[in-house]
C-alpha cells in the first residue's frame, strides 16, 4: 500500500470520528436544582451550576424547580444569567413555579411540567404577603412581557402572571392574577408537556442519559446559606456590638473583641462572596468603628464623630444585606432597605440592653471563668497593691490626664490615680480631693 492510499485512510478516518468526539464532548446535559427562597443562596448556587456547566463543555442545562417565588432582584439575576447563556435551558416545573420562579421558567427556552404543576402568580408583594404599590407591579410587568418576548412567548399571557386586570378568554377572568395549571400551559403554549421527572425530558429531548451530570451542593455552600440568613445575620450584628461594648468597659484587648472580630467575619464573608457586601459597605462599617472609638478614647465629650461612627456601623450592616449598585436601589425597592436598617437596630439595641442586664452573670459562669486569671494575690502571702497615698485629702491639684472618669492627676508635683466624680473632665481641669477610700482617690472638679 502505498504512502498516499495510508494517508487517505487516516484523513477519512480523522473525518468521520472527529466529529464524533467532538459532539460527545459537547452533547453533557448539566441538572440542578432550584428549591425553597428565591435568594441569596440560590442566586449563588445558580451562578456556580452555569460556571460549571460552561467548563465542562456542557450543550443543555436543567433546572428542576420547586419554589413559591422569593426576592425579585435575585430572580432577575438569575433569569439575565440564563438569557446570557449559550447553552440550551430547560426548566422542569416539580409542582410550582410561583412568583419569582415564573418569571425564571419563562426564561428557559423549553418548560416542561409535572402532572399537577402550576405556574404563574407573579405579582410583587412584601413579607407578609401585601401587593406593593403599582411602580413595583410595573417594573414586574415589563420584566415578564420582557422575558417572554425574548423566548418567542405570548407577553400577553406574562403579564396577567402579574396584572389581575388582564383578561385571557376562556383562560383567566379580569381581575383574577393568572395561575397555569400544566394542561392549560401546554394549551396556551407555555409547556411543551407534562413529564413525571427529569429522566423523561431527556427522553423527549432525545438526549442520552448517560451524558447528564448532576450538581453537586457542598458544605460550604450550605454554611453559606446558613450565615446569610435574616436570623443568623441579626445574631452575628447582636455579637459584633454586644462584643465592642462589653470591649469598652474593661481595659485591654480581650475575649470580648474577638467575639465580635469573628462575628463580623462570619458576617461579612459569606455576604461577600454572595455579592451582596462590596468593598465600600465593609469600609464604611469599618470607619465607623474608628470614628466610635476615636469618640471614646480621644475626643473629649460625644458628639458628631461618634453620631457619624453609629450611622456608618449602621449603613454598613445594612447595605451588606440588601442588593445595591452603589445607593441605587431600583432593583432592590427601599421595602427590603428598611427591613435590613430595622435588623441592624434591633440587633443592636438587644446587644445593649442584654450587655447591661446580664454582663455580670454571664461573666460568672463556668465556661467564661475558664477564660479568666482567677489566681488571687493576697496579703498574707505578701502582696500590697500600691502605697497609700496618706494625707492628701481636700488638697488641690489639676487633672494630668483626661478623666474618664478615671485618670492620673497631680498634687504638688507628684501623680496619682485617681477617679473623677463629675464623670468626664478634660486633662488640666482643677481639681480637689474629697475622699480617699484605701487605695482610691476621688475627686471633684474645683468650681
Amino acid at each position: 500500500m502505498n504512502r498516499s492510499a495510508v494517508l487517505g485512510i487516516i484523513l477519512l478516518t480523522f473525518t468521520l470520528f472527529f466529529p464524533v468526539c467532538l459532539w460527545s464532548q459537547s452533547s453533557k446535559v448539566y441538572v440542578f436544582d432550584l428549591h425553597d427562597e428565591i435568594g441569596p443562596p440560590s442566586w449563588r448556587q445558580t451562578k456556580k451550576a452555569f460556571d460549571q456547566a460552561r467548563l465542562i463543555g456542557a450543550s443543555t442545562v436543567i433546572i428542576r424547580m420547586n419554589t413559591f417565588g422569593g426576592m425579585v432582584e435575585y430572580a432577575d439575576s438569575i433569569r439575565s444569567t440564563i438569557l446570557n447563556s449559550r447553552m440550551k435551558t430547560i426548566v422542569f416545573i416539580d409542582n410550582n413555579a410561583a412568583s419569582a420562579g415564573a418569571l425564571i421558567s419563562i426564561a428557559c427556552d423549553k418548560i416542561y411540567m409535572k402532572p399537577g404543576a402550576s405556574i404563574g402568580a407573579a405579582s410583587v408583594v412584601d413579607t407578609k404577603g401585601t401587593v406593593l404599590p403599582e411602580k413595583y407591579q410595573s417594573y414586574m410587568r415589563g420584566l415578564m412581557r420582557a422575558t417572554a418576548e425574548a423566548k418567542g412567548r405570548d407577553p400577553i399571557i406574562a403579564e396577567a402572571f402579574v396584572d389581575p386586570d388582564v383578561e385571557i378568554k376562556d383562560v383567566n377572568p379580569k381581575g383574577k392574577v393568572l395561575t397555569l395549571t400544566s394542561k392549560e400551559a401546554i394549551k396556551i403554549g407555555y409547556c411543551e408537556a407534562e413529564v413525571g421527572n427529569v429522566e423523561q425530558i431527556f427522553a423527549a429531548e432525545g438526549l442520552d442519559l448517560k451524558s447528564r451530570v448532576d450538581h453537586q451542593v457542598t458544605t460550604i455552600d450550605r454554611i453559606i446559606a446558613f450565615l446569610i440568613s435574616p436570623a443568623v445575620s441579626g445574631f452575628l450584628i447582636l455579637l459584633i456590638i454586644g462584643g465592642i461594648y462589653f470591649e469598652m468597659q474593661t481595659p485591654g484587648i480581650g475575649f470580648a473583641l474577638l467575639v465580635s472580630v469573628v462575628a463580623a467575619a462570619l458576617f461579612f464573608a459569606p455576604l461577600y462572596l454572595e455579592g451582596l457586601a462590596a468593598h465600600w459597605e465593609i469600609g464604611l462599617f469599618l470607619i465607623g468603628i474608628v470614628l466610635l472609638l476615636l469618640e471614646v478614647f480621644v475626643i473629649p465629650g460625644f458628639g458628631v464623630a461618634g453620631i457619624l461612627g453609629i450611622i456608618f456601623i449602621v449603613g454598613g450592616l445594612a447595605l451588606s444585606m440588601v442588593l445595591n449598585d452603589f445607593f441605587d436601589f431600583n432593583v432592590t425597592g427601599s421595602e427590603q432597605l428598611t427591613t435590613a436598617v430595622i435588623i441592624v437596630l434591633f440587633a443592636m439595641v438587644a446587644s445593649i440592653v442584654i450587655s447591661v442586664l446580664l454582663g455580670k452573670s454571664i461573666m460568672k459562669t463556668p465556661v467564661f471563668r475558664r477564660l479568666v486569671l482567677e489566681d488571687e494575690q493576697r496579703s498574707d502571702q505578701g502582696y500590697v497593691s500600691g502605697i497609700q497615698s496618706a494625707g492628701i485629702l481636700g488638697k488641690e491639684g489639676f487633672a494630668k490626664t483626661d478623666m474618664r472618669p478615671s485618670g492620673k492627676i497631680e498634687i504638688d508635683g507628684v501623680w496619682y490615680d485617681a477617679v473623677a466624680l463629675d464623670g468626664y473632665l478634660e486633662k488640666g481641669t482643677p481639681v480637689y480631693v474629697e475622699k480617699h477610700e484605701n487605695y482610691n482617690v476621688f475627686v471633684r472638679k474645683m468650681i
